[in-house]
């Protein structure tokens, strides 16, 4: 057998993540690798935690990119703060509230669950009137952009509530970060995660984390190992604490981290409100177009994320075929619904790089072709027009 090399088709990624990226990032890859401990490199970690800082609007210390994709973030976060035998107050929303619910199994912690339907934001009422029932909870954790609905809930609401009973909170901003406002240090955030591969516009395999000192002293004040050796923050601070001085715990991503500084530079060159501005501008265009051609979306207007958009199917649709003719025909890639949302809503992305008036143009133009030829009773010819009309 003889294996050539791998050369990736060029496709247009509009799905839930990962999204396009920047070709000043996958430059950023291709330059020479050098040694995680080279004074060069060391001197770019330091920057990292800088831009890290404006990226989440934080000045936490304890600020600083996992080695590994933002599912690493999250179990960062709560192998961390979470010990056996704590109760932990867990919103669920969405496929992402459901793994947060086994880290805090995994942690030998009893979690207490705040339900809401999919597609609905978490509910401030529920978190607390839950809060009440259980003065004995150490931790809030909820996700602020669930992506497997497209609903965004009120943050600085919800971390407000879990201070006011003395809770810390864990916050999943997997997919908002860069994408909407994500304000760690004005909402008092605690503990929060979220990964490269959606608005930052990077490749997958990072997890930017921040603690803030409340977190950190519960870190330092653990009864119990951290159950993790390689997530485990009193180890890795070695090698990403301040100075040149630094301790080895592990080969970091050499060129993975390239990216990422590539990636807040671009994002600190742009602006975070402007990019917050350029979202929401796109998503108002596709959602002009969507209306036209006759389709909804699944989450209610004032709750939706601007970055990611769940489209209600139409009745008797085969969405598999839709999404595999849009792949095969037109290089375009969205995304499926996870869980009770299979065969309900297509999830579209217009995250970091990828959003932009050309594709937000094209996949209109696509889905108004694909659905159109199928036979599907659409306002067929108007969504592209709608968005122009938009941008004009």
């Amino acid at each position: 057998m003889s294996i050539s090399s791998f050369h990736p088709p060029e496709r247009t990624l509009m799905g839930p993540g990962p999204s396009d990226v920047n070709p000043r990032i996958l430059e950023a890859l291709s330059r020479p690798t050098i040694g995680h401990l080279d004074p060069a490199f060391v001197g770019m970690m330091e920057e990292i935690k800088e831009l890290l800082h404006y990226a989440f609007q934080t000045e936490n210390q304890l600020t600083l990119p996992v080695s590994a994709p933002g599912s690493a973030g999250m179990e960062t976060c709560f192998v961390n703060l979470v010990e056996p035998g704590d109760k932990v107050i867990v919103c669920q929303n969405g496929v992402f509230g459901g793994r947060m619910k086994e880290n805090v199994e995994r942690c030998g912690a009893t979690p207490i669950m705040v339900e809401d339907d999919w597609g609905k934001v978490v509910d401030p009422n529920k978190l607390e009137e839950a809060l009440k029932q259980n003065p004995d909870a150490r931790t809030v954790a909820f996700v602020h952009a669930e992506t497997s609905t497209g609903a965004q809930s009120d943050a600085s609401t919800l971390v407000d509530l879990a201070h006011q009973h003395d809770c810390l909170t864990i916050v999943d901003a997997v997919t908002s970060l860069g994408g909407t406002p994500v304000k760690v240090d004005e909402w008092g955030i605690d503990a929060i995660y979220s990964g490269t591969q959606k608005c930052l516009s990077c490749i997958p395999g990072i997890s930017p984390v921040s603690f803030s000192e409340a977190a950190v002293e519960r870190i330092k004040a653990r009864t119990h190992k951290v159950q993790s050796w390689f997530m485990d923050l009193n180890l890795v601070m070695g090698y990403w604490g301040g100075g040149a001085t630094r301790a080895y715990h592990h080969t970091a991503p050499i060129n993975p981290l390239y990216a990422l500084h590539e990636s807040l530079v671009i994002l600190q060159e742009e602006g975070l409100e402007n990019a917050w501005a350029r979202h929401d501008r796109n998503h108002q265009a596709l959602k002009s177009g969507f209306e036209a051609m006759g389709l909804t979306f699944f989450v209610n207007e004032e709750d939706r994320l601007p970055q990611l958009n769940a489209v209600t199917i139409p009745e008797g649709v085969d969405e598999a075929a839709v999404r595999k003719t849009l792949l095969s025909d037109y290089n375009l890639e969205i995304g499926a619904g996870l869980g009770p949302m299979a065969g309900k809503i297509w999830r579209i992305g217009l995250m970091g790089y990828a959003s932009n008036e050309k594709n937000v143009l094209f996949c209109l133009g696509a889905l108004d072709a694909v659905l159109s030829g199928m036979g599907v009773g659409i306002n067929s010819g108007k969504a592209v027009n709608a968005a122009r009309a938009y941008y004009e």
